[in-house]
């Protein structure tokens, strides 16, 4: 049975007579959690974001113009988990091209050699700065899937989100709704192709007068951007990382991202039968713990831009490496030490830290989720957020993110801060495939826990057939066997949030807790939500597109038929 979570005539009825109202206006319970259709879907974090995408799927847009529109509508919605001087990695599967892309919407560090010394000598300001602040990337990664890969114009992609600021809940909103409204100028003057008038758009905000306007609210403000930074700053259009996984080829952004690593343990892993050891049995448990920490070693000690660092990440994911460091397991004992791999050798191990647990305190403003799929088969799995940690909207309504502090000053590491270099972030969007067809979109908020939820949402589907409505309310665990990826300590060793600690829900079965302390792990337990996932489901069997979000986690999903 087909099930939708908005009745299509009643919505079509009212679009056709209100073709600019907020659809989130006409009801929260028209978006719940979860929704199935032909149609199209979409989930991501508020109601009112949902609601955005959902429309542009009604007016006959693509899967690209409404992940426009809910990005743009989550920097209102999701406002503090997001925001337009934010940042978003982006997945798309082009149905046309039968391809996946990886959007590279992150800005990076500053390109003054001046801020450069100034982390070197002060540290990167780690509990929120303007002068942590990297180029604002969510607003060209727009502009560019719409050009690339939409049908749409900016003003159309913009419209809901117009909505939700023109109600003007906070004095920025007016400020915001002013700076979008020339930009939609700017199109709407600009002669020729719907592609060049995009590019005018771009132009105006990273180039025009409101790059001036954020440059003198750089200089105010102690920010170390100007606007030479904004000006050289491109959506990066690049291949994607993937393995394959039990007949499924698993996407995921370069490392620039943590994404690979979820590659890693994903080729670990397939050597175990974890379905034949029960769905959060303490044998499933602690194997896919064990390998995370393998990966995750892997990723601290190995990961940055690869426009600035070699990664070896064709070592790291072949075969041979793999084998090796599959080998470091042991099925009755948890490791509580940090041991990163030699990919060079390669060998199994680099080396064997017993770090002490972190005690720094860094605050971490969260990040927000979102996935869509059309009806013709186009898929788009995005990341987006701002890590604000207490940066407010300057007089353009756009606020800055504070990203440069996942990097770090450790002489010769990978992801140390250099001019023009983007940080490793932690946001991860998924894409799956099986027999050369979409089948998953996966996006997760959560920082450190993006791919480890990620992973539980994989093998939820993959393993034990869960849709996303059980996929996404099933019981998680998690590891905090690891360093933080929002401490810019340059003694990385000081930085491992819980050596040996791990975090499982409330639910898991108390003789499961029994066994996972008696091998050694340090267990403890939560109520509430670990991450925020979000997820849809294309049955192609049938063309039913199913999607939902975590209830718990504040997520919220629809489809039409």
């Amino acid at each position: 049975m087909r099930r939708s979570q908005i009745k299509p005539l009643s919505l079509l009825i009212v679009l056709l007579i209100f073709p600019g109202c907020n659809l989130n206006a006409l009801g929260d319970d028209l978006i719940t959690w979860k929704g199935s259709g032909k149609g199209g879907a979409v989930a991501a974090g508020q109601a009112g974001s949902v609601a955005a995408g959902i429309r542009i799927l009604k007016q006959g847009g693509n899967a690209a113009d409404a992940a426009a529109a809910t990005l743009l509508a989550l920097a209102i919605t999701d406002y503090g988990l997001f925001a337009i001087g934010g940042e978003v990695p982006l997945l798309i599967y082009d149905a046309g091209k039968k391809e996946v892309k990886v959007l590279s919407g992150l800005g990076s560090a500053p390109l003054d050699p001046e801020a450069i010394k100034w982390y070197y000598k002060n540290g990167i300001p780690a509990n929120g700065s303007m002068k942590s602040a990297p180029v604002p990337g969510a607003l060209d990664l727009v502009v560019t899937v719409l050009k690339l890969y939409g049908t749409m114009s900016f003003k159309q992609a913009v419209q809901p989100a117009l909505e939700l600021l023109d109600a003007k809940e906070v004095p920025w909103h007016a400020d915001l709704a002013v700076t979008l409204r020339k930009l939609i100028a700017r199109e709407d003057e600009t002669a020729g192709s719907r592609a060049k008038k995009l590019i005018a758009v771009r132009d105006r905000f990273y180039k025009g007068d409101i790059a001036d306007d954020l440059e003198a609210w750089y200089i105010k403000s102690g920010a170390f951007l100007r606007k030479r930074d904004l000006e050289n700053h491109r959506t990066r259009v690049e291949d994607p990382v993937s393995v394959r996984y039990r007949g499924y080829r698993i996407f995921k952004c370069g490392p620039w991202t943590q994404g690979p690593y979820l590659c890693q343990t994903l080729k670990l892993l397939e050597g175990f039968n974890l379905k034949d050891m029960g769905h959060l049995s303490s044998g499933y448990i602690h194997t896919v713990i064990e390998s995370l920490k393998l990966a995750m070693a892997d990723r601290d000690e190995y990961y940055g831009d690869p426009l600035f660092t070699e990664v070896p990440l064709r070592s790291l994911l072949s075969d041979e490496y793999t084998v090796l460091r599959r080998k470091l397991i042991d099925p009755g004992n948890a490791s509580r030490v940090i041991r990163p791999g030699d990919p060079y050798g390669p060998g199994p191990l680099k080396a064997r830290d017993e770090p002490a647990e972190s005690t720094s305190n860094i605050p971490v403003q969260d990040t927000t989720t979102c996935v869509v799929a059309d009806r013709w088969g186009n898929v788009v799995a995005a990341t987006p957020s701002a890590n604000l940690v207490g940066n407010q909207p300057g007089p353009s309504g756009v606020t800055q993110g504070n990203r440069v502090r996942s990097l770090n000053t450790t002489p010769g590491h990978p992801n140390r801060v250099q001019a023009g270099k983007r940080p490793r972030i932690t946001l991860t969007p998924t894409l799956v495939l099986k027999e050369g067809k979409p089948v998953l979109a996966i996006s997760v908020a959560g920082g450190d826990l993006q791919d480890q939820t990620s992973l539980n949402m994989i093998l939820n589907h993959v393993e034990f057939g869960m849709i996303p409505e059980q996929a996404v309310t099933a019981p998680r665990f998690n590891t905090f066997h690891h360093q933080g990826s929002f401490d810019p300590n340059p003694d990385r060793k000081a930085t491992v949030v819980g050596p040996g600690r791990m975090r499982v829900n409330k639910a898991v079965a108390a003789d499961v807790l029994r066994e996972l302390e008696e091998r050694g792990h340090k267990v403890s337990t939560t109520g509430g939500a670990i991450a925020y996932p979000v997820m849809i489901y294309i049955d192609q069997a049938n063309s039913m597109i199913h999607a939902a979000g975590d209830p718990k986690a504040g997520r919220h999903a629809a489809a039409i038929d």
